[in-house]
């Protein structure tokens, strides 16, 4: 067994392409529309669907707003160098809403930008 994708609801499919592809660096991977159900899938990531996980963004043609909620926590992502990765997100646009440094309590050094939803993304280093 292997986790294949986690499924993320976006309001603005566009932004949010933009944003994992321009931003974070994935690839756009597969995308498709579902004109009877009103909805359209596009999955993206760093590899092929067959080499590791990667993510959903499911668009819902006529749903404008959505509810985080509270349980949901992030999606986290292996970088080389999280301060690298903090100016590059930055650069090309994106919102770093925790700075690199270690984490609350360890050594660890991580940082938080935040997808057009309002999705957490943790960087980690490798």
């Amino acid at each position: 067994m292997r986790i294949l994708h986690t499924m993320l609801r976006v309001k603005n499919l566009e932004a949010s392409l933009h944003f994992y592809t321009q931003v974070l660096g994935m690839k756009l991977l597969r995308q498709k529309d579902y004109p009877d159900a009103k909805f359209t899938l596009a999955f993206v990531g760093f590899a092929d669907e067959a080499e590791q996980a990667v993510i959903e963004l499911t668009y819902n043609w006529d749903v404008h707003e959505y509810e985080l909620g509270n349980a949901f926590g992030h999606i986290a992502i292996q970088v080389n160098d999280v301060y690298l990765a903090c100016e590059q997100i930055r650069k090309n646009g994106g919102k770093i809403t925790r700075e690199a440094g270690p984490m609350k309590g360890g050594a660890t050094v991580i940082a938080f930008a935040e997808d057009p939803d309002g999705y957490k993304i943790e960087l980690l280093a490798s």
